[in-house]
């Protein structure tokens, strides 16, 4: 039997320790907040989308996507599934392979969390945020109530978005003690400003469109989903997918309808030439784009080719999921650390990001999975 200390008590956190300790690995989760899971409990909008059926590494960013994909052959979709069965539970996918709990209750995916490592016997320290960690025959972890020695670390402690929820980012100081290095970071899966002029009036308004980031006049990524408008940009389901290709100085361009080609809105546009935007578009957003033109054929390629530009995105406090970290490349294939033996790796705090969907909590479970298999076998 090994002690194993987790440091980290979020998605990638949980699930290591309670592989390990279904192994008989004697685990202790090390956590600087109040409680754990608290990043899961809000995932997929309070839902709990915690895979997705469309599961390749095509819907990842990382340094090393040639094996991002080899992970996510060992544990994918259906392993994550299968383990949080395990647990209790049942876990079903929507129209677009979204997967998420039956009761559509993310919080309960915690409780589940909880009650298996209670019956596990696995030890939880709150308000233990860590300091230091040295490596002299085993290692030794500071944090801010005690010390404690530990056979093998893993380091499960996020990234730097959504900072309310316990990862501001001070967690990578940790491996960069050992040489690591960390990519730049960005937010990702996060709203997007633009012109606040452009869209005066808007906010609150909702469209199922279809969105296209555009760059040098060449389209990055287009879209599909929920365009939210708020005061200052967009927010919604394809502006958080989008965000993880838009850059400032990007142009978004809007298709408000987009299974409806430009000319059979024209006719319809000329049918209701009174009125023509009514059940086209929501009321308020009609009113701005008769605002810009009544010219029934520019109306028309107007709601299906309105133009944003973005001005940046509404930072890491906003976001859902850092895009960077400690390098992929740093780390063996049972996420091992290459510079300090001993130290493994999980979930956001690597340079591996996934789209919006379920992909991101998809990466906590496999990359949990490949170290605690590592964590036994190294």
């Amino acid at each position: 039997m090994q002690k194993i200390t987790i440091i980290g008590g979020g998605a990638a956190g949980l699930a290591c320790a309670i592989m390990l300790a279904r192994a008989g690995e004697e685990v202790t989760i090390l956590e600087r907040g109040d409680r754990l899971g608290r990043k899961l409990a809000a995932s997929g909008n309070g839902q709990g989308n915690v895979t997705n059926v469309n599961m390749d590494a095509s819907h990842y960013f990382s340094d090393d996507l040639r094996r991002v994909g080899a992970a996510l052959s060992r544990f994918g979709c259906a392993e994550t599934v299968h383990f949080l069965s395990s647990m209790g539970g049942i876990f079903l996918p929507d129209a677009r392979g979204r997967v998420y709990p039956a009761g559509r209750q993310a919080s309960a995916i915690v409780d589940l969390f909880r009650h298996e490592l209670a019956r596990l016997g696995v030890k939880t320290i709150l308000g233990a945020r860590v300091r230091d960690i040295s490596f002299a025959d085993g290692a030794t972890l500071t944090f801010d109530t005690g010390t404690m020695s530990a056979d093998k670390v893993i380091l499960c402690a996020g990234g730097k978005a959504a900072e309310h929820f316990g990862t501001d980012g001070t967690a990578y100081a940790l491996a960069q003690k050992f040489g690591h290095t960390v990519t730049p970071l960005r937010p990702a899966l996060v709203k997007l400003k633009s012109d606040p002029a452009l869209i005066k009036g808007l906010k609150g308004i909702r469209v199922d469109g279809a969105l296209s980031v555009l760059r040098g006049g060449k389209c990055i990524r287009t879209v599909r989903g929920d365009i939210l408008f708020t005061e200052n940009g967009v927010s919604g389901d394809a502006v958080f997918r989008a965000s993880s290709y838009a850059e400032k100085g990007d142009i978004l361009e809007l298709d408000f309808l987009p299974s409806v080609s430009e000319e059979a809105l024209l006719s319809a546009l000329e049918v209701g030439r009174e009125e023509p935007l009514l059940c086209i578009v929501p009321n308020g957003l009609g009113r701005l784009l008769m605002r810009r033109t009544s010219d029934m054929g520019a109306l028309s390629h107007l709601v299906k080719h309105f133009m944003l530009p973005v001005y940046g995105d509404c930072g890491f406090r906003e976001a859902q999921v850092t895009k960077g970290g400690i390098p992929f490349s740093e780390t063996t294939e049972h996420m091992e650390s290459k510079l300090r033996s001993g130290l493994f790796f999980a979930g956001e705090i690597l340079n591996v990001d996934g789209e919006c969907g379920g992909y991101n909590l998809q990466w906590a479970f496999t990359s949990a999975f490949l170290a605690s298999e590592g964590v036994r076998q190294c």
